[in-house]
């Protein structure tokens, strides 16, 4: 993932003080979610641009489960470091085969611990969820624009 889209994702979720309990490496990860293959983006019912695009955003945090057919995924709750009592998980649902921001639904669920130890949901702010909507659709369109660029070189 491009620096500046990483920096974008992970200081808007350290702004709001998120918090996960995720586990597992990424090489873990990797070996039970493997990205769709954007060769036959065409044939999916979801957009393989997006669904690899959100792949590659939320990578810093756990996946809870996949669903490719469907277009769904969900990360295990996040939390971060400086911010032990708050947790955070995102789901992502792509809606279509076309590469189209209508096509993408951002959820975030944001929890913080009370006086009695218990987790309760807390607002999440709107332009957070459109940060990271944002985040995956500009990622969606450069992988778009590389798989086209290397695809015109590859003819010549």
């Amino acid at each position: 993932m491009p620096k500046k889209i990483t920096l974008m994702v992970t200081a808007m979720i350290a702004s709001l003080s998120l918090t996960g309990c995720g586990g597992g490496s990424n090489d873990e990860l990797l070996s039970r979610y493997k990205p769709l293959s954007l060769e036959g983006a065409e044939s999916l019912q979801v957009n393989g641009y997006l669904w690899q695009a959100s792949l590659d955003t939320l990578d810093f945090m756990s996946l809870a489960s996949t669903d490719a057919p469907g277009g769904v995924i969900l990360t295990d709750w996040y939390v971060n470091p400086k911010a032990q009592k708050e947790r955070t998980r995102v789901q992502v649902t792509v809606r279509d085969s076309r590469l189209r921001s209508d096509a993408l639904d951002v959820a975030v669920t944001r929890q913080a611990m009370n006086q009695s130890n218990v987790w309760v949901n807390v607002p999440v702010q709107q332009a957070t969820v459109a940060g990271l909507e944002d985040a995956i659709l500009i990622r969606a369109r450069q992988i778009r624009i590389s798989t086209v660029t290397e695809s015109d070189s590859d003819s010549d």
